[in-house]
């Protein structure tokens, strides 16, 4: 069992940035970044494998970055240029798998989540 935790959300203007941080309670290679908008589906934000492999939601391409410290078992997410809708709750998941992309992959580690508001 992985614990995770996420803090560093907060209440942004439009163009601000802000650094998310997951702390896990052991390692899995497959970690990943969702988001849940106001009124609207959980999505996938962001993936990245154990050894640094990336890929990103079309919406966040350019403006986030995944990235990951192993030793530390933590895992970071870099937002700039912050835009409204941006706004929601950040969650960090995690999975031990092969293909960390594959589209109906299943993660079964989460954090509560982490509040992240951007005001125009």
């Amino acid at each position: 069992q992985v614990q995770l935790v996420e803090s560093g959300g907060g209440s942004v203007q439009a163009g601000g940035s802000l650094r998310l941080s997951c702390a896990a309670s052991g390692y899995r290679r497959c970690m990943a970044w969702f988001r849940q908008g106001p009124g609207k589906e959980r999505e996938g934000v962001a993936r990245i494998t154990g050894n640094g492999i990336t890929n990103y939601a079309d919406s966040v391409k350019g403006r986030f970055t995944i990235s990951r410290d192993n030793a530390k078992t933590t895992l970071y997410l870099q937002m700039n240029s912050l835009k409204p809708e941006d706004t929601g709750i950040y969650y960090c998941a995690a999975v031990g798998a092969n293909d960390c992309f594959d589209s109906k992959l299943t993660f079964l580690y989460w954090g509560q989540g982490t509040q992240v508001t951007v005001s125009s």
